[in-house]
């Protein structure tokens, strides 16, 4: 069978005739001239672009074909790559390529993706995941992943930057694939064979900054940025005043849903996209996204964003969503983290009083934040109601590249407390309603760090060096830059190979019962949670304090089903009357059922029980119990 040609057209960029001509467009307001250079088979060739209306500049040629090389040269004095560039095969201050976006084949006619309550999600780092730090390395381990009871793989972002290294937050190019992972039908190669093995795939989208190094928009676009705003990386994006700025990112979000066929975005830092039209930047995103993509097959989008905007992950009538599917819940994993280790330094010093009220909050409600104000943010409220959304449009976790990368030596979670506390983590965090997350290696307790690196200038890496530095100055564990505890260099190499995943561990003990623990907890998920996730809401939940560090919380799921979770997340035995019925899913290891159902609960002793309904038992207790 013929395979299924896809591609995106787009106002800008290159696009392929049918007469075998390429036209080339770029928007450079603020360039007097532009000058398509072309690098084929001969030396470079300059043609002049026409201007056209709203600081077009444009050109349709017979000299160029698909393969060829080209840059821009703006007022014959700065060669520029394209800012819709398909790929770079020699990097970002490069040459663009001419790419045929229908010259691959796609295999998975019939993939319509999955069941959004279906998802659980894995991380992963293209370049620290396999030896091969590419695409392919990727794909090789699909079978592990499908078996390991991971459903969505999502990628750290994959958009060009400069350089060989970096987690992907720097890039400048955001429609073309980073060369040093593959070219263009490499990338596609995963996603196809991803969905032959029945998993979904995400894309991190940046669009909230470009990176420092490679970015030449300020040549002949300085309207893609406003002086008004700053985000921690720079000058913020102009989507307030720019119509084609709000368009280029659009187009962005569309061109790697339908020309690579993902199956969702995830949308970073979405608290730094500064925008006071109505409707907003984001809302106008959402709307292209389910009026294109999302007609014909499941798509998804979920944001990061730091202001608990509740507003965002609103259903609609027949429950779909209008805007976005879910948000990572940045609350649940700071709660937790504080439960684990004592930590209560910078953003955990939200967490420190009330911890386990936050938890039952954050399990039955989403957010732990809904318009309290935040000590951390200097007395500033933070979060909107979330008690009427699905407990699926949060996304938990217990760790991910942002909790691992941006500590001093990027140690993970298993480096920093009992093993038995983080089992109980990683039981409440893989059974309860909320969509799971694993960050690579997190499944077999991977020993590797996963340190924050780049591959920059030496003079700019020396000050992104410098800028951690005073970042960590406040850590407790801070002792000078050249202490045991200080922050490795991010620029240099070693940084960068000590990230990369080593796979032999998951051979040896205990890394071996991780995995196993892991894989477990995932059947049970999709065995006995998963069927009976939709449209359970936080009104269908609720919980209660049982001791200082203990905790029952109640979930009737879809079709009347009770599930009940009876946690001690202390170091020390807690007594409680609070005896769960119905069948037990998942009992903490070593601990005898019936001592959990009496309420002896050892510590850090975790016990999921589900009840099926039989009759007005199960509703009659949901609503007497207290609600907090």
């Amino acid at each position: 069978m013929a395979g299924t040609k896809r591609s995106h057209l787009m106002p800008f960029g290159t696009r392929l005739l049918d007469d075998g001509r390429v036209n080339f467009r770029l928007w450079a307001p603020g360039a007097d001239k532009v000058e398509l250079c072309l690098q084929g088979d001969a030396p470079e060739v300059r043609l002049h672009m026409a201007a056209e209306d709203e600081g077009w500049y444009g050109i349709t040629t017979e000299l160029a074909g698909t393969g060829f090389y080209y840059q821009y040269l703006i007022d014959g004095k700065h060669h520029v790559p394209d800012p819709a560039s398909r790929y770079q095969p020699q990097d970002v201050h490069g040459s663009s390529q001419v790419i045929d976006p229908a010259a691959w084949q796609w295999q998975d006619h019939h993939w319509q993706g999955r069941t959004w309550e279906s998802a659980v999600f894995y991380e992963l780092h293209v370049g620290a995941f396999s030896g091969e730090g590419n695409f392919a390395g990727v794909r090789k381990q699909l079978d592990y992943l499908a078996d390991l009871g991971v459903t969505a793989i999502q990628l750290m972002p994959v958009a060009d930057f400069f350089g060989r290294r970096n987690w992907g937050y720097d890039g400048v190019l955001p429609f073309a694939p980073a060369s040093c992972y593959g070219t263009p039908d490499e990338l596609k190669e995963l996603v196809d064979a991803a969905h032959a093995k029945g998993l979904m795939i995400f894309n991190d989208v940046v669009y909230n900054h470009f990176g420092p190094e490679g970015n030449y928009l300020r040549f002949y676009a300085p309207e893609f940025f406003t002086p008004d705003q700053d985000t921690a990386w720079g000058n913020a994006i102009n989507f307030g005043q720019s119509h084609w700025v709000r368009r280029y990112f659009i187009h962005n979000a569309l061109y790697w849903l339908e020309e690579y066929h993902f199956d969702g975005l995830r949308f970073d830092a979405a608290h730094s996209i500064f925008d006071h039209r109505n409707p907003h930047f984001l809302e106008e995103l959402a709307d292209a996204v389910r009026q294109g993509p999302g007609c014909d097959r499941h798509v998804y989008l979920v944001l990061e964003n730091d202001n608990n905007a509740g507003h965002y992950l609103r259903r609609g009538k027949n429950s779909p969503p209008h805007y976005f599917d879910a948000q990572w819940n940045d609350d649940m994993h700071h709660v937790l983290h504080v439960l684990l280790t004592g930590e209560t330094f910078g953003f955990y010093r939200d967490y420190r009083d009330r911890t386990m009220h936050l938890l039952g909050r954050c399990l039955t409600q989403g957010f732990a934040y809904q318009g309290e104000t935040s000590p951390y943010r200097a007395g500033q409220p933070r979060g909107e109601p979330s008690p009427d959304l699905p407990l699926t449009a949060f996304i938990a976790f217990l760790q991910n590249h942002d909790q691992v990368g941006n500590r001093l030596q990027g140690r993970r979670i298993t480096e920093l407390c009992p093993a038995e506390a983080v089992r109980a983590a990683t039981a409440i965090v893989l059974l309860a309603p909320s969509l799971p997350l694993l960050f690579m290696g997190e499944e077999w307790a991977c020993t590797r760090p996963f340190p924050y690196f780049i591959d920059f200038p030496e003079e700019l890496g020396r000050q992104v060096a410098e800028g951690r530095r005073q970042e960590f100055a406040d850590f407790p564990e801070f002792e000078g830059e050249t202490a045991p505890g200080a922050p490795p260099s991010p620029n240099a190499l070693p940084t960068y190979q000590s990230a990369i995943l080593h796979w032999e561990e998951i051979t040896l003990l205990p890394h071996r019962q991780w995995l196993d623990f892991h894989r477990e907890l995932l059947r049970i998920r999709k065995r006995e949670i998963i069927p009976r996730l939709h449209g359970v809401t936080g009104k269908q939940a609720r919980y209660r304090l049982i001791a200082d560090r203990s905790l029952q919380v109640q979930w009737q799921l879809n079709g009347g089903a009770m599930l009940t979770l009876t946690a001690n997340l202390g170091a020390i035995e807690a007594n409680a009357e609070c005896p769960a019925a119905g069948r037990v899913l998942y009992a903490s290891a070593g601990e005898p059922q019936e001592t959990l159902r009496q309420g002896k609960l050892p510590p850090w002793s975790v016990l999921f029980c589900l009840e099926e309904p039989d009759d007005d038992r199960v509703d009659s207790r949901l609503s007497a119990s207290p609600r907090k």
